[in-house]
């Protein structure tokens, strides 16, 4: 069965995904391949039509004037959510319950989301904007919802707050005056969390911190993390929104996500007339690893007297400065062994630079963190990384496949990114992946012990 999910009906990942699993099922269950489809998408979309033409089982119309990231409380989360089996009246419960604590009624000062989405905007405002979330195991995965919520809301007009997910906390001497720590607990951290946010609040880091009830959840107790779960979706919303009302920025359009989308568009086109990707001449290269940098920062790098395409790459660091934060740009498929070794290289960054340090995988981030890279302030050092994996599957009706078409998306990523001005150097990691990353990892720590 597949979800098809798309505010705009026209999100590019989502119609080839839909188009190249249409036709395998339709291979197999002929015309009445539909049933095994189900569509969300906002009124009168081209999505809507398909679901229609294909005979898509059901189609789930969502209310227009609900943004896409601020949607978790809306079809897009809950069909979902129903399809997995999750506890909906927990959840709503959960999300009612905010909406009377954070009512207008309510004295600002005793509002949670705002007063939440106050405190990010102000410490913001005075350079403490590295949002740095601390949650326990089972909430995890929250981080990457708030992770959009807020750097897509916020990231604009050459400000934002920049959320910083899955970074390990550490003792407090690994961290500037740039960040503030928010600790959501649902349910207890565990005792070694406990004792780093104890360290952090001991040595004046800002940390925000709240509990749900008048007791900390038992750990492993669904219904009322189910509950929690829902209590967070409203009252980030709502104080992302707050934050974006501190920062004098509208939280609800993204007007950099479009040059990305376009950036794309122009190389597929390109690629399209030629059948191959125009690539500068790399500023490092042995065998199939290479590594391009804009003409400014080529030129820093050379003279910071890096050798080789790994050296050259952690040269980068050299770039920044205090209050940057470095982000890593991964253009790849998700594995254990891949994420293992980049959160690493993160640890790495963040114990030598005292930098904050963010993960992306494209394309997914265009759509989330990719908004702040380039509307927020230039205060981003980034490394993105590609590589050769797999086959070119094809997408039904195009004449490309998704390899090109990632390759396209991280090619017009760094052109945007190059255009604005960004400090960004592209490592092509080539075939053999995990190895280029361990040599990557190596030239960092190199350069830390240097």
């Amino acid at each position: 069965f597949f979800l098809v999910s798309s505010k705009s009906g026209g999100t590019l990942e989502v119609a080839s995904f839909e188009k190249y699993f249409f036709d395998w099922v339709r291979a197999a269950r002929g015309d009445d391949a539909g049933r095994s489809f189900a569509a969300i998408t906002d009124p009168d979309t081209v999505l809507e039509q398909l679901a229609r033409s294909r005979g898509y089982r059901r189609t789930f119309i969502n209310p227009p004037d609900i943004g896409g990231r601020y949607s978790a409380l809306s079809f897009f989360g809950f069909v979902p959510a129903a399809l997995i089996g999750a506890d909906l009246d927990e959840l709503l419960a959960g999300a009612t319950a905010e909406a009377i604590a954070c009512g207008a009624n309510v004295p600002v000062g005793e509002n949670p989301a705002i007063v939440l989405g106050t405190a990010i905007g102000e410490l913001g405002l005075s350079g403490r904007n590295k949002l740095t979330l601390v949650l326990p195991a089972r909430l995890a995965a929250l981080a990457s919802w708030i992770e959009q919520l807020v750097a897509e809301s916020t990231g604009k007009l050459g400000r934002g707050i920049i959320p910083v997910a899955e970074e390990s906390l550490a003792g407090p001497e690994r961290y500037g005056r740039d960040r503030m720590f928010v600790a959501v607990e649902a349910e207890p951290l565990e005792a070694e969390d406990e004792a780093r946010v104890a360290a952090l609040e001991s040595s004046g880091q800002p940390v925000l911190r709240w509990t749900h009830g008048e007791a900390k959840p038992k750990r492993g107790d669904a219904h009322t993390l189910a509950r929690a779960l829902g209590t967070e979706f409203l009252r980030w919303e709502l104080a992302t929104a707050t934050a974006g009302a501190v920062l004098a920025v509208d939280p609800f359009d993204e007007p950099n996500v479009s040059e990305a989308k376009q950036a794309t568009q122009e190389v597929l086109e390109r690629w399209l007339e030629s059948g191959r990707f125009e690539a500068p001449q790399p500023l490092a290269r042995t065998g199939d690893v290479q590594v391009f940098a804009p003409a400014e920062i080529t030129l820093r790098i050379r003279e910071a007297g890096a050798a080789g395409p790994y050296a050259a790459a952690a040269a980068l660091l050299g770039l920044a400065q205090q209050g940057d934060y470095f982000a890593v740009l991964a253009y790849m498929q998700r594995t254990r062994e891949r994420h293992t070794r980049l959160q690493r290289l993160r640890h790495v960054v963040r114990d030598d630079a005292r930098l904050a340090t963010t993960l992306g995988y494209g394309p997914r981030f265009l759509h989330s963190t990719g908004q702040l890279h380039k509307g927020g302030a230039n205060n981003g050092v980034f490394l993105l990384l590609t590589c050769d994996e797999g086959e070119d599957l094809p997408i039904p009706g195009e004449r490309y496949g998704f390899a090109v078409l990632r390759q396209a998306q991280a090619a017009g990523d760094y052109a945007v990114l190059e255009r604005r001005g960004r400090r960004v150097v592209r490592v092509h990691l080539g075939a053999r992946i995990e190895p280029a990353l361990d040599e990557l990892i190596a030239a960092f720590e190199n350069r830390r012990r240097s």
